[in-house]
């Protein structure tokens, strides 16, 4: 896609919390990824608010807390697959932090800036070479996420597989990378966790 703005910001809507804001705004969600070209992107998505429209506030915030609060392995934190809880994390959470700096987003209190749909939020407001670069960087940690939401039978999959179809396609190097993390998943450190630990219980 040339300008994947609307589809981010469509899925950063999507990859959060399904709230009011979601269900409020299902109809013009719809009419803005009809309007994308057609392709994975727009199918992935459409599907996804099918979905949403036909399941319910309810039903999919459980869906959403089971899968994303619960499940170590569907974790939306883009710099968890890569370093996990170790101090290395914090490295990247700066990197995270200056590009939605220089693009002035701030963020809200607690929020971390590496969850996907803050990445996605940020491509929408403009800053998109930003943001695709925070993608590519952690395209493996992507791909791990989408196929294990596969597995989990998640609707969410069709949403980060909609993001990643918005990016160019993985090299060998990503790919290799994603099997490696798949298999024996991010590392893990015991020691200076607290100001970056995804602290849900199961993560």
């Amino acid at each position: 896609m040339s300008d994947p703005r609307t589809a981010h910001m469509v899925a950063s809507v999507l990859l959060g919390y399904p709230d009011e804001r979601l269900f409020d705004g299902l109809d013009v969600l719809t009419v803005a990824v009809a309007g994308l070209p057609a392709g994975e992107v727009r199918e992935r998505l459409l599907a996804f608010l099918a979905h949403a429209a036909a399941t319910g506030p309810s039903e999919l915030a459980a869906h959403y807390v089971a899968t994303f609060d619960l499940k170590r392995r569907c974790c939306p934190y883009l710099t968890y697959y890569a370093y996990g809880d170790t101090r290395k994390r914090g490295a990247a959470l700066l990197r995270f932090k200056h590009a939605l700096h220089t693009a002035g987003f701030e963020l809200a209190d607690g929020e971390l800036p590496d969850h996907l749909a803050v990445v996605c939020e940020l491509s929408a407001r403009g800053a998109v070479r930003e943001a695709q670069r925070l993608m590519m960087e952690h395209r493996a940690g992507l791909e791990v996420l989408r196929a294990a939401l596969e597995d989990e039978r998640s609707p969410y999959a069709d949403v980060v597989a909609a993001v990643l179809a918005t990016l160019p396609p993985a090299g060998a190097r990503e790919q290799e990378t994603a099997l490696r993390l798949a298999a024996e998943g991010p590392p893990v450190e015991a020691v200076g966790l607290e100001p970056y630990a995804i602290t849900e219980a199961g993560r």
